[in-house]
């Protein structure tokens, strides 16, 4: 049975989901939840191509019938350890002849199938498109070691709703945002976590996000989501520089320090030498609260920068103690309901 994305979305809340592409083409970015089951392997669809284009499609397809031959029971096998039921959907890249395969092949062990019309390119462009939609959002921004994503933890906790760009890009933002964190996935990864975030959501509702630059770490937001953000309400949240201090070296005191010192190392020249010099040496006499503090005069100026841009945005400046997170947000959406 051929089906829509529509369909495939709500098929899938039940069903699993098998992506048939090469091992290379499902690490560059999958639907969240599949299970990878290549027809072909990487070298294998990389023989196919070939053929394809020095001696034509009949050529290619034999070539791809002959590596794929040997492994059809093992194809077959895998697809009933996946589906308990029976029943599963599947995509390729674009719908067409490795899920259409695919499905041959488990449907003669009598096994259902449910194949993506499109494939996994109508799911990005239905990702893609969903970063075009009006959402309501309110903007959490402060200067570094503010504990934005506390104030959205709790917000959620709250009830409200809330997309955290750093957790699903496993990177806290800063030159040292990745440190003692998972690997970040790719940009189209990335993206699509964050599709799958804002399926979950009521857009016709308020959603709490953490201002960020188009960039984190090494990932890079939707272009439309960024144009969206950069024009929505934002809410500055005032942290005294002692209280970020101890927030930071709390969250960044256990990492290496050969690690941290390499990330300094990536802002010798915005810090300036001298000072680059002077965070190093504390750094290395174990002194975490001066180096942060010496690292904070760089931070504090961009943040001074950046915020001077957005001055019309912002509807409110909340001072805050980093006491009692979830007294904070509580108190975030009372007077934003009231204001904005």
């Amino acid at each position: 049975m051929i089906i829509s994305v529509p369909e495939f979305l709500s098929l899938r809340k039940t069903l699993p989901v098998v992506d048939v592409r090469s091992e290379g083409e499902f690490a560059e970015g999958h639907v969240r939840g599949a299970v990878n089951v290549p027809i072909l392997n990487n070298e294998e669809r990389k023989a196919v191509g070939t053929d394809y284009k020095q001696k034509g499609q009949l050529e290619a397809i034999k070539t791809g019938f002959r590596l794929v031959g040997p492994r059809i029971i093992d194809i077959v096998n895998e697809a009933e350890r996946i589906a308990d039921s029976k029943e599963l959907l599947v995509h390729c890249w674009r719908g067409g002849m490795r899920s259409g395969n695919f499905c041959h092949f488990v449907g003669m062990a009598k096994m259902r199938t449910h194949q993506l019309r499109g494939g996994y390119k109508a799911y990005r462009q239905e990702a893609l498109d969903s970063f075009k939609l009006p959402l309501q959002l309110m903007i959490i921004g402060g200067s570094t070691g503010s504990g934005k994503s506390e104030i959205l933890r709790a917000l959620k906790e709250h009830g409200e709703q809330v997309i955290d760009l750093e957790h699903l890009a496993s990177h806290k933002g800063s030159v040292f945002g990745g440190l003692m964190m998972p690997p970040q996935p790719t940009t189209e990864q990335f993206q699509n976590d964050l599709f799958e975030e804002i399926l979950k959501l009521d857009i016709n509702r308020r959603i709490w996000i953490e201002d960020e630059s188009i960039a984190v770490g090494k990932i890079f937001l939707p272009v439309d989501l960024w144009q969206t953000m950069s024009k929505s309400p934002l809410i500055e949240v005032v942290v005294p520089k002692e209280n970020r201090i101890e927030r930071l070296v709390n969250e960044y005191g256990p990492a290496p320090k050969e690690e941290f010192l390499a990330s300094m190392e990536k802002i010798v020249k915005k810090l300036g030498g001298q000072h680059f010099n002077a965070a190093k040496a504390k750094l290395l006499e174990g002194d975490m609260h001066s180096t942060i503090d010496i690292l904070l005069n760089y931070y504090d100026k961009a943040y001074a920068t950046g915020m001077s841009k957005k001055t019309n945005r912002i509807v409110l400046r909340s001072e805050w103690n980093s006491q009692n997170p979830s007294a904070f947000a509580e108190q975030l959406i009372k007077v934003t309901f009231a204001s904005v």
